[in-house]
């Protein structure tokens, strides 16, 4: 894995792990374990993927299968785009989706800012991959509007509610 991929892998985590603590306080039973792991492993494929037409979600779920993370594949396979539209209630996957949607390489953005960097990268002037990811980012807002309507805090906070976060653990030797 390339080190800037690592680095967006890590934040990823991080984002993904504060959302899913504070969802949990909330009330709601999720694995943090599952959330934390598939955001570290969602990229896993990435690297490989590079400079070709393979898909690095879909490589990514097989190389989880391959060494027997089952529930870690589909975390992996639905990372880019969650199958079936968005469930009431999120679930694992639709954490590591929203913070991948979140972290532009190591920095935590909002969706638009993610948006625009994606278009701009993968769009190439096509009209049809560009509405694919135009829906793509409905369903990120859908998913962001589900999460945050159990949260205490706004989508503009995380950013700095992680970063706050990340002080204390390391001040406190845990991180």
């Amino acid at each position: 894995m390339l080190p800037n991929i690592r680095e967006h892998s890590v934040m990823v985590g991080r984002v993904a792990g504060f959302v899913g603590r504070r969802v949990t306080r909330a009330g709601r039973k999720l694995s943090l374990e599952l959330i934390v792991s598939g955001a570290l492993l969602h990229d896993i494929a990435k690297t490989p993927c590079l400079e070709t037409e393979l898909r690095h979600d879909k490589l990514g779920r097989e190389i989880c299968l391959r060494h027997g993370f089952d529930e870690l594949a589909e975390i992996v396979a639905e990372h880019v785009v969650l199958k079936g539209g968005v469930p009431e209630l999120c679930t694992e996957k639709e954490i590591v989706y929203y913070a991948d949607k979140r972290v532009l390489h190591d920095e935590i953005v909002p969706l638009e800012a993610r948006l625009a960097y994606i278009l701009n990268r993968y769009d190439n002037g096509d009209k049809e991959i560009h509405a694919r990811i135009r829906r793509n980012f409905a369903q990120a807002h859908a998913v962001e509007e589900y999460l945050f309507a159990e949260l205490d805090f706004s989508p503009a906070e995380l950013g700095e509610l992680v970063r706050r976060d990340l002080s204390s653990l390391e001040a406190a030797g845990a991180w």
